[in-house]
């Protein structure tokens, strides 16, 4: 029984210190996961929604301490039992998020080892047998050291995860998983190799063949049977291999403009997922960041799902010379765990990212004469109406003199502020007779 304890003890405990640093490192990331347990669709708590960031911390720092408790063999009895607590938890959140099918990802090893709900509530189901075993053995659970070196290592490792969760905090994680990573590159991301596995499914079709439902079984083609059609079910054997990045996108109000931004050589973007939360003096930072940037011959953008108006008051109130484009919200926080943080980008590889608070490590060596955005000639035209209505040049020139009664002609001077008629040259209005 004792080599047994001891085994589990090794295994629970050092698996719990590994998922919880995996966690640790990241604390933002797993906020996020939290955020989604207590949304409508999943657990519908939320009054703990606002409180997602500091319970994220406390379950991380409490994992790794527990797991180097049960290592060293501090306070047993308190370990082990808080320890099976814990894993009774997330053992039914995981079976709740299997279950019911509201999450695809359960978080326990965050962007490291994202792992499906029945792969995480499997692996629960085994690590709360071994925590039984422990608690079944508890009494061969002792220290390894004397009391005082066992009270200073618990001490130090409890200190080490406060400042380490600290740390990642106010900069950003230490080992960065996720597809936008330094050296990674955003457009080969977004796509599959040739060889990448397609979805394999089977369909179940129901046609009425002399007056009896029959099934008739195809991978997907429609079959050929000379009855009734009923229905269909269809039941997906294998799923298709998806791409490490699948909802990046920059748009603007009128175009996509992906593409064009993942072509450019020497590009700088500012991510503020919310401009609503964004930290004021991580705004002022990245001010003079991105003002040093095109001096040195950086275009510069930024990206953020906040609407217009939220826009153009963040670019007025900080004097900011650089304009935002739409991003999904949930695409910048993953992007960048800083609200705002910014990174530097070559036809699409990721060069350097940095948080709000390290903007001066950022590499923003000299590439070019300062940055001047293009400017674009809009084409003005004359655009014609008859009773209010738009028309043609060829419209006007067909009417009859006798039908028209009144012509208004409005030239620039008229127009500006009227945003109908805001690329209009002029603007002739026909009325006619009744």
């Amino acid at each position: 029984m004792n080599i047994l304890v001891q085994i589990c003890r090794i295994l629970v405990g050092g698996l719990f210190i590994f998922s919880g640093m995996i966690k640790l490192n990241d604390p933002l990331g797993f906020s996020y996961k939290l955020q989604e347990y207590f949304s409508l669709e999943v657990l519908d708590l939320p009054v703990f929604l606002p409180y997602a960031l500091g319970i994220s911390v406390v379950v991380v720092v409490l994992e790794v301490v527990l797991g180097i408790f049960l290592l060293i063999g501090y306070k047993s009895k308190f370990t082990v039992y808080t320890i099976l607590a814990m894993i009774v938890f997330f053992t039914f959140l995981t079976f709740y998020a299997a279950y019911f099918e509201v999450v695809k990802d359960c978080g326990c090893f965050g962007d490291f080892l994202p792992m499906k709900p029945w792969e995480s509530f499997a692996k629960d189901v085994v690590l709360l047998v071994l925590i039984l075993i422990l608690v079944a053995g508890l009494k061969h659970i002792k220290p390894f050291l004397k009391t005082l070196p066992t009270t200073i290592i618990a001490l130090l490792g409890f200190v080490f995860s406060l400042w380490f969760g600290y740390h990642v905090l106010t900069h950003l994680p230490v080992w960065d998983f996720r597809a936008y990573k330094v050296g990674d590159n955003i457009a080969a991301n977004m796509t599959l190799p040739e060889n990448a596995q397609k979805e394999v499914s089977e369909y179940v079709w129901t046609f009425k063949v002399n007056g009896d439902d029959k099934e008739f079984k195809t991978s997907g083609n429609y079959p050929t049977v000379d009855g009734e059609y009923v229905g269909y079910e269809k039941t997906v054997l294998v799923e298709a291999d998806e791409p490490k990045i699948f909802d990046f996108s920059i748009e603007s109000q009128d175009e996509d403009l992906t593409q064009h931004f993942l072509q450019v050589d020497n590009l700088v973007v500012v991510v503020a997922y919310n401009l609503n939360y964004t930290n004021v003096q991580g705004m002022k930072n990245i001010k003079i960041a991105t003002d040093k940037a095109i001096a040195n011959g950086y275009q510069v953008i930024g990206l953020t799902a906040s609407g217009e108006d939220l826009k153009a008051k963040t670019i007025k109130d900080y004097g900011l010379n650089f304009e935002f484009y739409l991003c999904d919200e949930k695409v910048g926080k993953t992007i960048v765990r800083s609200n705002p943080g910014i990174l530097t980008l070559a036809k699409g590889t990721v060069l350097d990212k940095e948080h709000y608070n390290d903007v001066d490590d950022l590499n923003l060596h000299k590439v070019g004469e300062p940055y001047v955005e293009p400017v674009v000639k809009i084409e003005k035209e004359t655009l014609y109406f008859i009773n209010d209505s738009i028309a043609t040049k060829l419209d006007i020139d067909a009417l009859s003199p006798d039908n028209i009664e009144r012509m208004d002609v409005l030239k620039d001077s008229l127009l500006l502020g009227n945003e109908a008629y805001k690329n209009a040259e002029s603007v002739i209005k026909i009325t006619l007779k009744k």
